[in-house]
């Protein structure tokens, strides 16, 4: 399993928000690149960038702090937050970003979603915020019609490569995942499903790992040191704080 240290970005700054209430915000940072950088000496591979803006207006936002962490974080980036349009998408990739993770923009225009199907098969995970089993678009503040498991079913039919799913109600609140809902997806789906939201210790990484998800997006958890991100590196890949990793 892999393990993403979030960074969010918000007018530039580093902030964890708590439920997706953009009013419950903390910051934890005012340079973005050195918050990048002190996670790849720690040894992480991945970043889960997203620009809070962006998934707010649709419009990107924090092209100019993601740029700079692409160019000084040595692994791969994956970059969420209002991408909705096919030169969005190319900004980021022309730049360096790995992966997009795709939200309101491949949940509710079906044409935009073909379009990346078609230009860029591969590059992008389609990400599920869900409230209370409902689809949150438009920075959380809206709502999208389906069951997210029916959705998320239906999508991987039509060629996307992989899922995001964040559980609303524990982002932020270091209460633990809903494990449950990870065991169903990671079980029923045939494409990698990276879990979001709730993790507060190593334990909650190595129940992730157990119940089969590709990955894991920790973000608060670090911030307030509840979660070490080498030791959740080296539980990730052993599945047991005692043991090293291979």
């Amino acid at each position: 399993m892999e393990i993403y240290p979030a960074i969010d970005l918000k007018e530039g700054l580093v902030v964890r928000l708590s439920q997706g209430d953009f009013d419950r915000s903390t910051v934890y940072g005012t340079d973005p690149t050195a918050v990048a950088v002190s996670f790849a000496r720690q040894g992480a591979r991945w970043l889960h960038v997203v620009d809070l803006d962006g998934a707010k207006s649709g419009k990107v936002s924090n092209l100019s702090a993601i740029e700079q962490i692409v160019g000084h974080f040595p692994g791969k980036v994956q970059v969420g937050g209002g991408i909705r349009t096919l030169e969005a998408a190319a900004r980021y990739l022309e730049r360096g970003v790995e992966r997009l993770v795709l939200g309101t923009g491949a949940l509710t225009d079906p044409d935009f979603l073909a379009a990346m199907l078609k230009h860029h098969p591969g590059r992008f995970y389609v990400g599920l915020d869900v409230r209370d089993g409902r689809i949150a678009v438009s920075g959380w503040i809206e709502e999208a019609a389906g069951d997210p498991r029916e959705t998320m079913a239906a999508l991987a039919k039509r060629g996307v490569a992989g899922f995001v799913y964040t559980d609303i109600l524990k982002d932020g609140m270091l209460a633990g995942p809903n494990l449950e809902v990870y065991r169903d997806l990671a079980g029923s789906l045939p494409v990698p499903v990276i879990a979001s939201g709730g993790i507060g210790g190593l334990s909650d990484i190595i129940a992730l790992s157990e119940a089969g998800v590709a990955g894991a997006i920790v973000g608060r958890a670090l911030y307030t040191g509840a979660v070490d991100l080498a030791r959740a590196l080296s539980v990730s890949k052993s599945g047991s704080p005692g043991e090293t990793a291979c």
